[in-house]
């Protein structure tokens, strides 16, 4: 089915809807379509008419397991694959070695919803949409008890088949997709990648703007983060194009209004009054593109070993196909070529024929993708239900061991900690004024915050006063907790550009870069350690004695023009020789176990 419409007129959630843009300059003719291939269930022979370089081959692992989609494998070569439809992880095995699994496969646990999985340390872990688990791993293939790691992920929307790996640094990184096409979220988890502790305890947006980064890894070499962004829909045949993306901290990647090489979506602008100009001076642009409406699912890199003889370094992604292209695009695995210094140079075809010649059937949809222990790889297909074994004719050995370094990703979440409190550093040293006086409504100095103000309450953040300062332009908050074990302080809340004629904050402010609305129209939000934007409340573990919370206010003479997604130390830096004064209100709180 062809859909004619305008490019501001991007259809979130039904081709039948559709908004007008503000700036009719967008407005431009756009030929979408709704173009879903019809599945045909491929004979015997299929697999031997797969199109792969030479040298390599095809074969059928294991078939009839229904919607195959995210692969593991375990130390011992077991396989465990996630069933969505069905609920569940399965298992299988090849103990003879037949280069097939043996029988039937076993049903290891039920979740509804259950996509992703990955295994680290001889235990399982698997999520839903929000929720994450972990299980020990017994020798003879099953598992132990579950234990619920997480239970409060933000509702899923559109895109509720998240994936989680375990990172050089041993902590897990969830792909938590959008809600929507493309949309402001409500909640700020969403379109991200997040960084959580094994236990589940303690968790951090890593990266944002990622519309839906289900395939991402570790490059072996360099320790760094790479993954597959799907596009925005309904922007045409040719737009929005699969991002790959170097994934770091604190970086932002442009979803939900700019895409690709800096361009705008014309859906519409950002909020609080923000530029799409100045969004994607925030944002990183992918550092390779590949063909709208491919797909991307999961990811894997090779280690090297027991396959082709250029292939370490290089990563391999499940391509699932268009449904939103004509002609359409994808349904193949895809590799994604690096170079000697870690970088990616480009994609290419690996193995093709899903679609069929007619370009309107497939023989399947392939979702999981992984490296067996022999080198070989193996591809999922979550539409026929069937797992394919690609293997190199002159193969040697096995596969090496997976061992990215940890140093990138620990030096990044290092950045900013164990350092004072912002009024104890030299950037914030005041002139020789008086202290400024800093009064909250809703707790007196030194006595406890409410509970609604904490993120086990509302979260929203309290009402402050502070004395005027004569000549004082603009003010800024840095909020930190000092007795937080790590990072040390945490950063709850960093704001600048408030005006000077204003002495006061309402309670429940908005948790967005920009302000709107007078008096406050200026006043600008910047990340905190959990790496989001605006108030982050107090959220000490539970059981902790009082942890102090240091609201620290500071009198500049003048405004700063800081970038979007500003850091405390960015802050701080800005700040050197401005300050005018400054003063500070400390609040307590504590969460008692039930």
């Amino acid at each position: 089915m062809k859909i004619s419409l305008l490019a501001a007129a991007l259809l979130s959630a039904s081709p039948a809807l559709a908004q007008s843009s503000s700036e009719d300059s967008d407005k431009r003719p756009v030929e979408a379509h709704f173009f879903e291939l019809t599945p045909v269930k491929p004979d015997a022979e299929f697999a031997q008419r797969l199109r792969l370089p030479k040298g390599y081959r095809a074969a059928v692992w294991a078939s009839g397991l229904g919607n195959t989609r995210m692969i593991a494998v375990a130390p011992d070569g077991s396989v465990y694959v996630s069933r969505r439809s069905e609920g569940d992880i399965i298992r299988l095995a090849d103990t003879d070695h037949d280069g097939r699994a043996d029988g039937p496969p076993s049903v290891i646990v039920n979740r509804p919803g259950l996509h992703g999985l990955a295994i680290h340390d001889g235990r399982l872990y698997f999520m839903t949409a929000r929720e994450v688990f972990r299980a020990p791993l017994r020798p003879d293939g099953g598992i132990g008890v579950v234990e619920t790691l997480i239970d409060d992920l933000p509702d899923a929307g559109q895109h509720l088949n998240r994936t989680l790996a375990v990172g050089p640094d041993k902590m897990l990184y969830i792909s938590s997709g959008s809600t929507c096409n493309a949309c402001d979220e409500s909640s700020q988890e969403n379109a991200t990648i997040l960084r959580a502790s094994l236990d589940g305890k303690k968790r951090q947006v890593w990266a944002s703007g990622l519309r839906n980064t289900i395939g991402f890894g570790w490059h072996p070499l360099t320790g760094e983060l790479w993954g597959w962004d799907q596009g925005i829909d309904w922007l045409g045949n040719d737009m929005q194009r699969e991002e790959i993306n170097l994934i770091e901290q604190g970086r932002r990647y442009g979803w939900p209004y700019v895409f690709e090489n800096g361009k705008l979506n014309p859906q519409d602008e950002p909020p609080g009054g923000i530029t799409g100009a100045q969004w994607a001076a925030a944002s990183t642009n992918p550092v390779l593109m590949h063909v709208a409406h491919s797909a991307g699912m999961q990811w894997a890199f090779h280690p090297g070993g027991g396959f082709g003889p250029d292939v370490a370094g290089d990563a391999f992604v499940a391509l699932r196909g268009s449904w939103n292209r004509k002609p359409a695009s994808g349904y193949e695995l895809a590799r994604v070529r690096f170079d000697a210094a870690g970088q990616p140079t480009r994609v290419e075809s690996f193995v093709s024929g899903f679609m069929g010649s007619d370009g309107a059937s497939h023989y399947g949809r392939p979702s999981g993708v992984t490296i067996m222990r022999d080198g070989s790889i193996l591809l999922s297909d979550d539409a026929i239900g069937i797992l394919y074994r690609i293997s190199y004719d002159g193969a040697t050995g096995e596969a090496k061991a997976l061992a990215p370094p940890s140093g990138p990703m620990l030096r990044q979440a290092a950045r900013g900690a164990n350092v004072p409190l912002a009024l104890k550093r030299p950037e914030a040293r005041a002139r020789d004024r008086a202290p400024m006086r800093v009064t909250a409504p809703a707790f007196a100095a030194q006595t406890a915050i409410p509970r609604e103000h904490s993120e086990y309450g509302l979260g929203i953040s309290p009402a402050l006063s502070w004395t005027a300062v004569s000549g004082a332009a603009t003010y800024a908050i840095i909020m930190e907790d000092p007795d937080a074990a790590d990072p040390k302080p945490v950063v709850h809340w960093v704001a600048w550009n408030i005006p000077g004629s204003v002495t006061s904050l309402p309670a429940g402010l908005q948790e967005r870069d920009r302000l709107s609305g007078e008096p406050l129209e200026s006043m600008m939000q910047g990340a905190t350690s959990r790496g989001t934007v605006g108030w982050y409340g107090p959220r000490p573990p539970k059981g902790d004695g009082p942890h102090r919370y240091h609201f620290q206010l500071l009198a500049l003479d003048r405004p700063l023009d800081l970038p979007l997604g500003t850091t405390r130390d960015q802050l701080l830096a800005a700040m050197v020789g401005h300050v005018l004064a400054s003063g500070e209100l400390l609040g307590l709180y504590t969460e008692k176990t039930p």
